[in-house]
């Protein structure tokens, strides 16, 4: 079910990736370069290198699809797909990063501090994002009927709820609902357009490896555990009931 149909029930469906180190990881010019070279040889329309405050950036054109993208900083390794037809497609950078940063960037087994993969979910919408996401998952329970005040509106609800498992709890879980503030974005076209309610299944491997080959053997395990979790629980539970009170309300 993962791709192409989750982009049909949102305005954008994304699947990112942090690997994050415990030293510094090196920034100078050939190094870098190099490595970003060497993702570019493997995904062409890679072609758009950016500097930034605090990170070196590589993605492709906004238009590409999917668009993929690829940052530096002091202490991790993010990479992210926007909009992949498949699972498959939207793991590919992912892999390879993990594949080869760890060799340009000199990062060794025990200075791992976590990967993590994160499943996004936006859901364009106008209106009172916090009131939305008050009525599709919290109407009629306790928490929501403390504060019925007959007038009152809803001025903040981001709900957000962590676990942690394994037999030393190195994996952790999180689920979080974003809303933004009632201000129109401004689009490509110069036209106002409504900002994101957003829907974060995060997925957290905690602490050092013994060897860098278990980097990609600990993403599977993250990636075969949120595709579960995202068809069994986050869908029916949290995207389908805010996108259909997003409708009910007239703020598409």
């Amino acid at each position: 079910m993962m791709g192409d149909s989750y982009k049909a029930l949102c305005s954008d469906f994304y699947i990112n990736q942090k690997l994050a180190v415990k030293m510094d990881l090196p920034r100078s010019r050939e190094t870098v370069l190099e490595f970003f070279e060497r993702v570019r040889k493997q995904f062409p329309m890679m072609n758009q290198f950016r500097r930034y405050r605090e990170e070196l950036a590589l993605e492709s054109p906004q238009s590409d699809a999917p668009h993929r993208w690829l940052a530096v900083r002091s202490n991790n390794i993010r990479s992210g797909a926007v909009n992949p037809p498949s699972t498959t497609e939207g793991y590919a950078l992912h892999t390879h990063v993990l594949e080869t940063a760890p060799f340009f960037l000199s990062v060794s087994p025990l200075d791992i501090d976590y990967v993590e993969l994160l499943f996004g979910f936006d859901l364009a919408s106008g209106g009172n994002h916090d009131a939305i996401v008050a009525d599709a998952i919290l109407a009629g329970s306790p928490l929501r009927s403390a504060l019925e005040l007959q007038g009152a509106s809803v001025v903040e609800c981001q709900p957000v709820i962590g676990v942690s498992f394994g037999q030393r709890n190195e994996y952790e879980i999180h689920v979080e609902v974003k809303t933004r503030g009632q201000q129109p974005q401004i689009r490509g076209d110069g036209e106002p357009g409504a900002e994101p309610i957003s829907i974060y299944l995060t997925l957290r491997r905690m602490g050092a490896v013994s060897d860098l080959k278990e980097l990609t053997k600990i993403f599977t395990q993250l990636s075969n555990t949120g595709e579960e979790l995202v068809e069994k629980r986050v869908v029916p539970t949290l995207l389908m009931p805010i996108r259909e009170a997003i409708a009910s309300s007239g703020n598409t």
